[in-house]
C-alpha cells in the first residue's frame, strides 16, 4: 500500500508539514484552494504567503522563546526558517523577510520536491479514509469549518485578528522621522537602523488618542461574539483600556534617540519596520486596526512624519477560527473522533507564523512515522516545540482555551535557578540550553531511522 499523506492548506503549517513528511520518504499531496478560491487577506496563490506581518519576531535563541523555536526548527531542517533566512531583511534582533520572494521560494521548493504534488481544489468535507493533516489556518473556508464543527459536536471557537497598515517609504517625511532600532540592536549598521521612527510630543500623543477613540470603526456583525487575541489587539482596543496603554506598548519611546532633536526625549514613538528588500514598503509596528479606511487615513496623518504618507495597504480586521484542541486532539495531534486526521497550525490554537510552522513540522513528522510504522517518542516538554504542543493538546485549561504564543511560562520550571526579574537573563539562558540539548536528543533516532 502506497504511503500517502494529504495536507489541506498550504500556509506556514501545511508547507512545513509537507516538507518534513516528504523528506522522510512519504508521498504528499497539498490541497490548496487558492487561487481558485480566494480570501479577503491573500493576494496570491503562493504557498507560505504571509498575510499579516512580515516578521517572525525575535531571533534571539538564548533569551527568547520564539527565537528558541527558530533554532529548533532550523535544527530539524525546517523549510520555513531556511527560506526566511534566504530572504531576510534588516530588523534589529527580529527575523523579518521580504514576503513575496519568500512565498515564491517556499512554493518553488515544495513543487520541485519529487515526493510532493499540489492540488488546487477546495476540500469541503472531512475525509473518512486515508491520512490527512488539516492546516487551513485562520481563514478556513466556511464549508470546511462547518464540517469540522459538525464532527466535533461543538462550535469552533473564534476570535478577531487585525492587520497593520503598510506605508510607501518615499512618502514619509524624513525631516521628522529617523532610522534606528531600539537600543541600536543588531550587529550591523543596517540592523541598527532597521526601523523608521516617528516622534510625538505629549500634546500630539493626547490628540492622537482622542482621534483614535472617536474614529469610526468596523463593528461586529449580528451573532458575532468572539473576543480578540491579546497578542494582536487593535490599537483602538488598547487605547480603550487606558490612555497610556499604547505609550507602554507599541508606542513606547524607550531605547530611541531622535536624530533630529537628540536633547529632547519623545513622549511616544511610532515605529515602522521594513516590509520588503527594496525598502520601499514599511508596516506600522503594532498598529493592527479596525478603523474604517477613511478614518485610518485621517488618524494616521496625525503621526508626525506621516502627514502626507500614502498607503500600500490599510489595516483591517477579520474573523479567525480555531478548535478547542485540549478536548479534541490527542498527544499526536490527531482528532480523537477521527484519528486519521491531524490538525496543525493556527487552527489548533497556536498564534503566530512561527508557532504555526512549528506545529506543522511536528504534525508532518508524526504522520510520517505513523505511515512508516515507526514509533515516535513524545516531544520533550522542556523544548519550545514540546511546551507548545503539550499546551494545546492537554496542558491548557479547556474551558478558557485561547490562542497562545510560545513563551517561557509554558516550560517546566528549572531547579536551582533564581526567579524574579533579576534572575531572568540567567533563567532564560538555562531554559534554552536545556531545550537545545533535549531537542537534539529527540531528533537523533529519527535521523538514524531515515538513513
Amino acid at each position: 500500500m502506497e504511503q500517502h499523506l494529504h495536507i489541506i492548506g498550504g500556509g506556514m503549517a501545511g508547507s512545513e508539514a509537507a516538507w518534513q513528511a516528504a523528506n522522510a520518504g512519504i508521498m504528499v499531496t497539498i490541497h490548496e484552494m487558492r487561487p481558485k478560491v480566494g480570501t479577503f487577506a491573500h493576494r496570491t496563490g503562493h504557498l507560505g504567503e504571509m498575510v499579516c506581518s512580515n516578521s517572525f519576531r525575535s531571533d534571539d535563541h538564548e533569551q527568547n522563546a520564539v527565537g528558541l523555536l527558530h533554532w529548533e526548527m532550523r535544527a530539524a531542517g525546517g523549510l520555513i526558517m531556511d527560506m526566511a533566512e534566504k530572504h531576510r531583511l534588516p530588523a534589529g534582533g527580529a527575523l523579518a523577510v521580504d514576503r513575496d520572494p519568500f512565498a515564491e521560494s517556499v512554493t518553488a521548493a515544495l513543487t520541485a520536491h519529487p515526493n510532493i504534488s499540489v492540488s488546487y481544489d477546495e476540500i469541503t468535507t472531512l475525509p473518512k479514509d486515508g491520512h490527512w493533516i488539516i492546516a487551513t489556518g485562520p481563514l478556513t473556508s466556511g464549508a470546511l469549518a462547518e464540517a469540522i464543527a459538525a464532527e466535533t459536536g461543538t462550535e469552533a471557537l473564534a476570535f478577531f485578528d487585525a492587520i497593520a497598515p503598510i506605508v510607501y517609504h518615499e512618502t514619509v517625511n524624513m525631516d521628522v522621522a529617523w532610522m534606528q532600532s531600539r537600543y541600536d540592536k543588531g550587529e550591523t549598521v543596517e540592523e541598527q537602523t532597521a526601523y523608521l521612527n516617528c516622534p510625538m510630543t505629549k500634546t500630539q500623543y493626547e490628540d492622537f488618542i482622542d482621534a483614535l477613540l472617536a474614529a469610526e470603526k468596523t463593528e461586529f456583525k449580528e451573532g458575532e461574539t468572539a473576543g480578540y487575541f491579546d497578542g494582536c489587539l487593535p490599537i483602538e482596543v488598547m487605547a480603550e483600556r487606558g490612555r497610556e496603554t499604547l505609550r507602554f506598548g507599541p508606542m513606547k519611546p524607550v531605547g530611541l534617540t531622535n536624530a533630529h532633536d537628540p536633547q529632547n526625549k519623545p513622549y511616544a514613538v511610532v515605529q515602522l519596520r521594513r516590509d520588503n528588500a527594496l525598502g520601499t514598503l514599511y508596516n506600522i509596528v503594532g498598529f493592527q486596526t479596525k478603523m474604517k479606511y477613511g478614518a485610518q487615513k485621517t488618524v494616521f496623518a496625525m503621526i508626525p512624519g506621516l502627514e502626507t504618507a500614502e498607503f500600500a495597504r490599510l489595516g483591517g480586521i477579520h474573523r479567525n477560527t480555531f478548535i478547542n484542541s485540549p478536548t479534541l486532539l490527542d498527544d499526536q495531534m490527531r482528532l480523537r473522533s477521527r484519528p486519521n486526521i491531524r490538525f496543525a497550525g493556527q487552527i489548533t490554537g497556536v498564534e503566530g507564523y512561527v508557532e504555526s510552522a512549528a506545529m506543522g513540522l511536528l504534525a508532518g513528522r508524526m504522520a510520517a512515522a505513523e505511515l512508516q510504522g515507526r514509533s515516535l517518542s513524545p516531544v520533550p516538554v522542556t523544548t519550545a516545540m514540546g511546551a507548545l504542543v503539550s499546551h494545546i493538546t492537554g496542558g491548557a485549561e479547556a474551558k478558557t482555551f485561547q490562542p497562545m504564543n510560545v513563551n517561557f511560562g509554558l516550560f517546566p520550571p528549572l531547579d536551582g535557578v533564581k526567579g524574579g526579574r533579576r534572575g531572568r537573563k540567567d533563567r532564560y539562558k538555562a531554559y534554552t540550553d536545556r531545550a537545545k540539548a533535549d531537542w537534539q536528543d529527540w531528533l537523533v533516532p529519527q535521523a538514524l531511522a531515515a538513513e
